[in-house]
């Protein structure tokens, strides 16, 4: 009975650490799957987490956090985009820049809201009658938010649309070869714009989960470093939203367990655990051989200009 009782506790506390993870990785996954990189995810999670608190505090509405966390996060990619689609400035340099100013610059902003609980957070809820289900009951549907369900249906709708759709092979095709995507009459460029700017607007909204339900105040840095694990998570689950369910869950499950096994293992090891994790994806993610193997989008990280071979 303790054990069915803990199994209970750290599916539903998983799942809540994944939410976050989720959201981040789905916008990622589409963003790389038009074959632009952005390393700029942990900087727009924070950004969305500020923006989302501040916004919440004076609106009194989480709903208006939730809009303007994932209006920044959005205007924080367009930067990146216009850089590295535009410009066509090295991806990977551009997401980091964006990473160090949302970090630095939520930080100084933020001062005067450190610390302040939100006066109005979103609430958890149980879902009837699922929530009466033995085990599955309060492990998946007892006192979990409802943006842990909407990243969950998000996953899916993404996988229909990247794959079962018309937009979707659009997509797909301006990651893997964008000079034969723009021979067919796809517009690269706006495709490409659309999703890094929509990868923005998930990061901004996974952002403003910490701070409106998961932990309803701000605190500087409150992402902890689970923008890089988002990206980490889009790499494991081969750029696939439905393999990204399973990969941010397991994440989760990393960080729960980081503070229910404290006593039985070194706490500071098991904290490292999600990005030793991380360090490996990237780390394969540079080599090419494995990137091939792994399906990773051809044209990946690679700009694009219209007539050069």
């Amino acid at each position: 009975m303790e054990l069915e009782s803990w199994l209970i506790s750290a599916t539903a506390r998983s799942l809540a650490f994944a939410t976050p993870l989720l959201l981040a990785a789905l916008g990622e996954i589409v963003a790389e799957r038009a074959g632009v990189v952005n390393l700029g995810v942990e900087g727009m999670m924070v950004l969305g987490a500020l923006t989302g608190f501040v916004a919440a505090q004076l609106g009194g509405d989480p709903t208006l956090g939730v809009l303007a966390a994932g209006l920044t996060g959005g205007l924080a990619a367009l930067v990146h985009a216009f850089l590295a689609i535009t410009l066509r400035a090295n991806q990977y340099v551009s997401g980091l820049a964006l990473t160090i100013f949302g970090l630095g610059l939520s930080g100084v902003v933020g001062r005067a809201w450190q610390g302040q609980p939100l006066r109005n957070p979103f609430r958890a809820l149980d879902v009837p009658p699922l929530a009466e289900l033995p085990v599955l009951g309060p492990a998946l549907f007892q006192g979990q938010h409802l943006m842990t369900y909407a990243a969950i249906l998000a996953a899916l709708l993404l996988w229909v649309l990247l794959f079962k759709t018309r937009l979707g092979l659009s997509v797909r095709s301006v990651g893997e070869s964008p000079a034969a995507a723009d021979a067919l009459g796809v517009g690269v460029y706006g495709l490409r714009y659309g999703c890094v700017v929509f990868g923005g607007v998930m990061a901004g909204v996974a952002g403003s989960y910490l701070s409106l339900a998961y932990r309803p105040s701000w605190s500087e840095g409150m992402s902890a470093g689970m923008g890089w694990i988002a990206l980490a998570i889009a790499i494991f689950a081969a750029w696939n939203p439905l393999k990204a369910l399973w990969g941010a869950f397991l994440f989760g499950a990393c960080f729960h367990l980081a503070f229910r096994l404290q006593g039985v293992l070194p706490a500071e090891f098991l904290r490292l655990l999600p990005y030793v994790a991380t360090i490996v994806a990237l780390t394969l993610a540079s080599l090419g051989r494995s990137r091939a193997r792994r399906g990773a989008p051809a044209a990946l990280g690679t700009p694009y200009t219209r007539g050069e071979r």
